[in-house]
Formats: C-alpha cells, sequence, structure tokens
C-alpha cells in the first residue's frame, strides 16, 4: 500500500508569504484580549462607557473603587453626571454656552457636546462618591462610532486629581506664607527705617546748620562738627544699603531698562567722585569713548553701581595713587566697563570672599569706614540689570573691578536740556521782595525747629509750624500759604489723608504740598508721588536739596494762585 501522507492541522497550514498564520493570529487575538481586560480591569483608572444617550453600559473595576458603586448599581440606570457634582456641571454648560456659542442643557451633555462635535475634550470636575465623598477627578472623553460614522456611545476615562490639588494648594500655601513673610520683612524694614532717619534729621540737620553757622565755629569745634556728620553720613549709609539690600532679596526693587549713556553717566560719576579723589591725592583717568555709547539699564542704578566702584577704587587705593576708567567692547553686544586703582590689591582668598554680606576682607581694624555691603548690593544690581560683574588682582600691584553691561541703541531723541537739571544755579531772593509763606506739618519739635532755623536763612520766605494734619489744614485755608511741607506719619490724620482733603478743597487745591517724611522705602516714595505731592523728600534732611525743592514750588505757585488773599498769622 502507498504511504499515508498526514494532512497538517488547520492551525499549522502555513500561509502565504508575508501574512500571519492561524496561530500568530489566535496569539494576537489572546493577546489583545489580555490587554483589553488588563485596561477594563485596572484600579487605577475609572473607565466608563455610555450608549448614545448617555446611560452607563460598562463600569470598570477601576470605576468601582474610586465611586464606590458597584456595575450593577449604575449599568442602565444612570449617567455619568449624575455622579459629578451638580453645581459644577451646570458651570460648565455656562461656559460652553459662551465659549460655542450654542445653548447647553446641563446634564450629560455639559460633559458629551465636544466629544460629540469630534473635539478632543479633557475636563477637570469633582465627583461624588456613594458614601457622600468627593474628589476632583481628570475626565477624558471621546465618542464611540460605528462603521457609518454614527454615534453608538462615549467613553469616559478618569484619573484621581487629589494628589495633585493637594500638592498645588500646599505648594499654594507656601507661596502665601513666604509673600506674607516678605510682606512683613519689608514692613518692618521700612518701619526700622523710620525710626533711624528720624533721629538721624535732627542729628545732620543741625549739624549742618552749626557747622554753616555765624559766627563760624572755632578750628576745634569743626572738628568735632565733622565728626559728627561723617558718623551720620556713614550711618545713613549703612540704612540705605540694608535696606536696598532687603529690598533686592523680596524681589520688591523696581528697575527700568531703557537706553542710557555711558558718556553723561561717567561725567556724572566723575563729577561726584572728584572732590574725595583731589584729597586723598588720586589722580582720575576716565577715558574717552570713541564713539557714543548706550547700555540698557536703570539709569540711578547704574550710577550707584559706578560710584560704589569708585569710591571703594579711591578709599582703598594708596596717597598719590591713581584711578583709571576704561570701557572697552565685549563681543558680541556688550560693554565692559573697568576700573583700575594702584591700591595694596587682594590675594586670591580675598577676591573668592569679596561678594559676602558684611565680609571687609580683614579692613575692619583698618582707617577707612565701610558697611561690608556696598559689593553685595551692587552685584546685585548689576545681576538685575542683565549685567555681569567681577574682579582681577595683584597683590603690591593693585585691583580692577569691571561691569558688563548689554549694548542697547540711542533713543530716537535725546533731551538735551535735560542733561545736567541740577547744574543750574539755584535763584536767590532779591532784597525787599515779597515774603513766601510757607506751612510745615510736623509733629516732631526737633523737626520742626530745624526747618524753622533753615528757612529762617532765607529772607524771602518765613514758617507756620502745625503740630498735626487737622490744624495744618485748618492753616492752609486760613494763611493761603504759597508751599507746604508734609510730613507723613502724623497723629490722628495721616500726611496721604491730609493731602486729600487738602486737593479736594477749591480753597487749598491749588498749594503745592512737598512730603518731607523718614518713610525712605522706594514704595513709599512712589506711593506718595503717585498720591499727589509735588515732591518726596527724606530724612534726613539735605539742606540744599530742601531749598532747591521749595524753589521749584514756589514757582509754581506764582503760576497758580489761591482763591483767596494771603492773610498775616495773628
Amino acid at each position: 500500500m502507498p504511504e499515508t501522507i498526514p494532512r497538517p492541522d488547520a492551525t499549522e497550514l502555513p500561509g502565504k508569504p508575508g501574512q500571519p498564520t492561524e496561530s500568530s493570529r489566535r496569539s494576537a487575538l489572546l493577546k489583545a484580549g489580555a490587554l483589553q481586560n488588563a485596561i477594563l480591569n485596572s484600579a487605577n483608572f475609572s473607565i466608563i462607557a455610555t450608549d448614545e444617550k448617555g446611560i452607563i453600559q460598562l463600569f470598570n473595576v477601576g470605576a468601582e473603587r474610586m465611586l464606590g458603586y458597584r456595575a450593577d448599581e449604575v449599568v442602565n440606570r444612570v449617567r455619568p453626571s449624575d455622579m459629578h457634582d451638580p453645581q459644577e456641571v451646570n458651570a460648565r454648560a455656562m461656559a460652553l454656552s459662551v465659549e460655542l456659542d450654542t445653548p447647553i442643557a446641563p446634564g450629560f451633555e455639559a460633559l458629551a457636546f465636544k466629544a460629540s462635535r469630534g473635539i478632543e475634550d479633557i475636563y477637570e470636575l469633582t465627583y461624588i462618591c456613594k458614601d457622600g465623598s468627593w474628589f476632583p477627578a481628570i475626565v477624558s472623553i471621546t465618542a464611540l462610532r460605528d462603521d457609518y460614522g454614527d454615534i453608538i456611545g462615549y467613553l469616559l476615562i478618569g484619573t484621581d486629581n487629589s494628589v495633585r490639588k493637594r500638592v498645588e494648594q500646599q505648594l499654594n500655601e507656601a507661596v502665601d506664607a513666604a509673600e506674607k513673610a516678605n510682606l512683613a520683612k519689608t514692613d518692618f524694614i521700612s518701619s526700622m527705617s523710620h525710626e533711624l532717619r528720624t533721629p538721624l534729621n535732627a542729628i545732620l540737620g543741625f549739624a549742618q546748620l552749626v557747622e554753616s553757622g555765624t559766627p563760624a565755629p572755632t578750628p576745634t569745634q569743626q572738628r568735632s562738627i565733622g565728626q559728627i556728620l561723617k558718623a551720620g553720613w556713614y550711618l545713613l549709609e549703612l540704612i540705605n544699603e540694608i535696606l536696598d539690600l532687603a529690598l533686592i532679596e523680596s524681589g520688591k526693587l523696581s528697575l527700568s531698562g531703557e537706553p542710557v549713556s555711558l558718556t553723561e553717566v561717567l561725567a556724572e560719576c566723575r563729577a561726584m567722585v572728584e572732590q574725595q579723589a583731589q584729597q586723598r591725592g588720586i589722580g582720575m583717568v576716565f577715558a574717552r569713548l570713541e564713539s557714543p555709547r548706550y547700555v540698557k539699564a536703570d539709569r540711578t542704578r547704574l550710577k550707584q553701581v559706578l560710584i560704589n566702584l569708585l569710591f571703594n577704587a579711591i578709599k582703598y587705593n594708596q596717597r598719590g595713587g591713581h584711578v583709571t576708567v576704561v570701557c572697552t567692547l565685549s563681543p558680541p553686544d556688550s560693554v565692559r566697563i573697568s576700573v583700575r586703582d594702584t591700591g595694596p590689591g587682594l590675594a586670591s582668598e580675598q577676591l573668592a570672599q569679596l561678594f559676602q554680606p558684611f565680609n571687609r576682607l580683614g579692613q575692619e581694624s583698618g582707617a577707612e569706614e565701610g558697611t561690608g555691603i556696598g559689593l553685595v548690593v551692587t552685584q546685585r544690581l548689576v545681576h538685575l540689570m542683565g549685567g555681569q560683574i567681577g574682579a582681577d588682582s595683584t597683590p603690591g600691584v593693585g585691583s580692577v573691578f569691571w561691569i558688563e553691561m548689554a549694548l542697547t541703541e540711542a533713543p530716537q531723541t535725546v533731551a538735551l536740556d535735560d542733561a545736567h537739571p541740577t547744574d543750574a544755579p539755584r535763584p536767590e531772593a532779591l532784597p525787599g521782595t515779597h515774603q513766601h509763606t510757607l506751612l510745615y506739618v510736623e509733629d516732631n519739635p526737633a523737626n520742626l525747629e530745624l526747618v524753622e532755623q533753615i528757612v529762617a536763612r532765607r529772607t524771602d520766605m518765613r514758617l507756620l509750624g502745625a503740630a498735626d494734619a487737622s490744624l495744618g489744614i485748618e492753616f492752609a485755608r486760613v494763611y493761603q500759604p504759597e508751599v507746604i511741607l508734609m510730613d507723613i506719619n502724623l497723629p490722628g490724620i495721616s500726611g496721604v489723608e491730609a493731602l486729600k482733603i487738602l486737593r479736594a478743597d477749591p480753597d487749598t487745591a491749588h498749594i503745592p504740598v512737598i512730603a518731607l517724611s523718614a518713610n525712605a522705602v522706594p514704595r513709599d516714595i512712589q506711593k506718595g508721588l503717585d498720591a499727589g505731592f509735588f515732591n518726596y523728600l527724606t530724612k534726613p534732611i539735605k539742606v540744599a536739596q530742601l531749598m532747591d525743592a521749595l524753589d521749584a514750588a514756589l514757582q509754581v505757585a506764582e503760576t497758580t494762585s489761591g482763591p483767596a488773599a494771603h492773610q498775616e498769622p495773628a
């Protein structure tokens, strides 16, 4: 008999080349089924499938675990929208109605409307569990369609968002706490600055009066007064630098970014430091720029940075030495400003400690005073303006401190008249001219007496004093002063409130009001100017600055005379 050739099992029949065998198809189906079961039985996701009307048809293990319902309690009975917070569902319906410009009913339509239009939709709503508890969930909803493209149901896949929400809440609470701490710190610094400046105002103010008084002080007295002024201005410098540092660290320091002419700024800085250099026998060399250069910076703060570097180069130089300032291009788009001195220089370990607060690099016992935070403030100001700062030094040769700032285009127009606004001499009153009436509202007797003595030196001015805002407002109405000096922290009505009252009264609305306050934090100054003060001067008083401010206010007052005639005080 011929030998029988066994037929292969159907499952082993080979397919055409490139086609899967029946065995591989069965394996793929089994794997797909296993994957589907794994997804449907996942405890980490709630998977809910509905029919086209939104009635639940499938409720997986994850949905049971999260929501507390058994599948047989919800299938063919409820919609997913019934398990959401109804207020949130209503809010979503209203929001979508506005967004899509079509009325959308609250309920399941609010959940499925976008998906039914083929728009991908992931929303965040609160799920209400069977036991009444709730949790925030992120839900992705997709429309299920048949072969003809008709909707046959919806698939909703949700995850518990409680952990992320809790982390967000904790983060928000931490941010709020940090902001409150920063605000408290800023308020404390502002208060301390005020408390320190108030006695300093009397010390420095009266010392300036004695120094320039008649008869002139004796040489011994002059030396004593010089020591008082030196110590007082040093203490004021320390207060200012601590205040600057605190504001920078709290993020409250606002800086402008504008084109600043290097030629102008360096000329202004040179004028401010040259006298000190001459007194110490230090030569100053400022290299000329080959062409006008502008940097993007805050003009005031850039001057502060450069003056600090120049003062240090003068202070820590040797007698008969020199300071050289050079500007060089730093490709591709920056300029380096270098301040070189011929002082004793710094060792490498000192260079490493340069920008540490209150670290004077062993100069504490030296003859030169210093706060130990000037360079720290300088560094942080440079960084805030987008620049870089550094130093190089050779012991016995000298040091060079440099900053690099980004170059920018020149401003469209340059106001030549504003280049040196303080250079014009202050006009002095001519003999026999009308006496201007000034009103000073101040509750501190020492401050009032100081201003009285300053104003007494001007024959064209006389001063009225009021110890509180209420009395000051009455004096302003009765005597119609040309200018009012106003303290901010007054008993009862504050200086800012008094200003509002004066501005609201037609009889006094025209009078320029100058704030004269120990509140020297930049935000306080800006608040004062925004409130409508003509000028804002800080204590301790600088006599020349006060006189300039009064003259400017008097010039304005001459063009806006009040409705009432001036009356003589009783």
